[in-house]
């Protein structure tokens, strides 16, 4: 026959105010994870970085060359 449908509990996670002991961890050896991180992913990040300064420092030069020009037109 056809389908029934299926009733589902929905599990809701909370965290007491008075039990903080779980987020502890995270800030627990920062560093390491955060090296950890780096290193893993230095090419995509480069990747990433590399056309971002790239664009960044030529809109800069081109600004200070379109300046230079207008007050030579002056």
């Amino acid at each position: 026959m056809g389908k029934q449908p299926v009733r589902m509990k929905a599990v809701i996670y909370a965290l007491s105010p008075f039990q903080q002991k779980t987020v502890s961890g995270l800030w627990n050896d920062l560093p390491s994870k955060i090296h950890h991180k780096v290193s893993e992913n230095w090419l995509s990040a480069t990747l990433l970085l590399a056309p971002v300064v790239g664009v960044y420092s030529y809109s800069l030069s081109l600004i200070s060359t379109f300046r230079f020009l207008l007050v030579s037109l002056r």
